[in-house]
């Protein structure tokens, strides 16, 4: 194996490596936010541990994300669109990632 193939393997490995842990954020926001419309609407147990511990965690892995997005939003009534922009943020990312820094090293 030439030493190109080797680098290019690895690069490989950590893009794709990246990439999935992108996806994988991506659906612990899209969870977070279900289950903070469930819960606002009460439609899940807030009394219940595991209900709370879900929640919990939840939020503890998705708003140091989501913090600094809220201070540059306005104002929309209770409206909250931070998972959405980092959703397009992550969208934005990996597409850059993948058509724009990964060919480089291809």
């Amino acid at each position: 194996m030439s030493v190109n193939n080797e680098m290019e393997t690895r690069m490989l490995a950590l893009f794709q490596t990246i990439d999935l842990a992108l996806n994988l954020y991506t659906w612990l926001l899209i969870a977070s936010a279900i289950f903070s419309w469930l819960y606002a609407f009460n439609v899940i147990n807030s009394g219940n541990q595991f209900v709370n511990s879900v929640g919990r965690f939840l939020y503890n892995i998705t708003e140091p994300a989501l913090r600094p997005i809220r201070r540059f939003l306005p104002d929309l009534g209770g409206i909250d669109i931070s998972p959405i922009i980092l959703l397009l943020i992550i969208f934005f990312v990996r597409s850059l990632m993948w058509n724009s820094i990964y060919p480089i090293f291809a």
